[in-house]
């Protein structure tokens, strides 16, 4: 696939959402991300899948010093993807464009880029599973399985260490609710709602790299 020119202008904004909280705001734009791929023989197109990831990064602020890593790492990466918008219309562009190049792999590369934000969007995705496993899980909970599930493997042994320290600021089940404007059953409702929109869209973007004989484990 030759490299696309992006047909958003500079001036093209990200519509405000209109919803009421940092969750609801993520689920609305996560279900209207998966319903443009189902029945669809067209790739992802890049500026709409950037609108959805922009809404993560606030659910990461609500979790507090023990996720800063995350966030910093994860606005960046998004930041950089948005870059990439100007030159390029669909996921699979700018992972052709890598694959051409040989730099797939290489530090600041818009593929690595995409697969650090995948990553970021499976954290919350497998932090939110864990919250909703029971009544009990706390959130430090709930983070540390979802941390060694999602991005541990892909971690040296400092930068865990780090992160095991940074888990214990993490806000409690009531703190949390209250930074993500909530309430118990709205909050298990949208979990729920990205829970199911993000499953199609992190496997989409595993099988662009996988239909490319590009492993995964990095």
């Amino acid at each position: 696939m030759m490299e696309e020119e992006c047909c958003f202008s500079s001036s093209d904004s990200f519509k405000e959402a209109e919803v009421g909280t940092p969750l609801s705001a993520v689920a609305e734009a996560f279900e209207e991300l998966a319903k443009s791929l189902e029945g669809s023989s067209e790739d992802l197109r890049l500026h709409p899948f950037i609108f959805a990831c922009s809404h993560v990064s606030e659910l990461f602020g609500c979790l507090g010093l023990g996720f800063k890593f995350a966030e910093i790492e994860y606005v960046s990466k998004v930041n950089k993807l948005l870059q990439a918008s100007k030159a390029f219309y669909t996921l699979s562009g700018i992972i052709d464009h890598d694959v051409r190049n040989g730099t797939v792999r290489k530090s600041g590369s818009h593929s690595r880029n995409l697969r650090r934000v995948r990553l970021g969007l499976d954290l919350i995705k497998a932090l939110f599973e864990h919250f909703l496993s029971s009544k009990e899980c706390s959130p430090k909970e709930a983070a540390s399985n979802a941390y060694a599930q999602v991005c541990a493997p892909y971690h040296t042994w400092p930068v865990r260490k780090a992160v095991a320290a940074g888990m214990c600021t993490l806000p409690t089940r009531e703190q949390l609710l209250l930074k993500l404007k909530d309430i118990d059953q709205s909050v298990e409702r949208e979990m729920k709602r990205y829970i199911i929109a993000s499953g199609p869209i992190i496997e989409y973007i595993d099988n662009l790299y996988m239909s490319r004989d590009i492993c995964l484990d990095w």
